[in-house]
């Protein structure tokens, strides 16, 4: 078992994310590590959340879901992300929350952190691969680990093969197209794994 700390950080209008975060919670605690679900803030309007039925629904479902902090980054060894593309980069309201680590990353706070990331898109390839990519490149300047599944794993190929992170394509019914639940429980259990290295290594 590990000692490990992983905070996994979401941004989801419909669910999928939410639920790519749940599974990456389950895998996580199945290797013993602490795990915070948290949800990036909402910045969009209400008004434009309520024209939408599903993005509606899924804001009132997950109220109770606690909002990331910048506590939370300082907290953990290890951290997940998981959020949807927007034209091949991340969703400004989880890029509005790292404009926000600049204080952490000044003082070193984020240093050697351990980082993975998943994303979703509503086409296969709708870019979700640009949009892990764009995530580590602000994990670089972090000075952050990280730990890509890579191929490190059969459920890779089943999920899709995307070895920067688990990726997912949403169908018109708002449902995951492919079988990646054991992609993402790997996906979290490496990370994991990764982190507990790190952590041995610095004691």
């Amino acid at each position: 078992m590990t000692n490990v700390k992983l905070a996994v950080i979401y941004y989801s209008s419909g669910g999928t994310n939410y639920q790519l975060a749940r599974w990456a919670d389950e895998g996580a605690k199945e290797v013993g590590a602490e795990v915070k679900v948290l949800k990036v803030p909402e910045t969009a309007p209400l008004a434009a959340i309520e024209s939408t039925p599903a993005w509606k629904a899924h804001y009132e479902a997950t109220k109770d879901v606690p909002e990331v902090t910048l506590a939370d980054l300082e907290w953990a060894d290890a951290i997940i992300f998981s959020a949807p593309t927007r034209f091949g980069s991340k969703p400004s309201q989880l890029q509005a929350f790292l404009d926000t680590t600049g204080g952490l990353w000044f003082h070193g706070k984020l240093t050697n952190k351990v980082v993975s990331a998943m994303s979703s898109a509503q086409n296969p390839n709708g870019g979700q691969e640009a949009t892990i990519l764009s995530l580590y490149t602000s994990m670089f300047h972090w000075g952050a680990i990280i730990a890509a599944p890579g191929f490190t794993d059969q459920s890779a190929y089943a999920a899709g093969g995307n070895p920067y992170g688990t990726s997912v394509t949403v169908n018109q019914e708002g449902k995951i197209v492919e079988d990646v639940e054991a992609a993402v429980k790997h996906q979290a259990k490496r990370t994991v794994t990764v982190a507990e290295w790190v952590k041995k290594g610095n004691q």
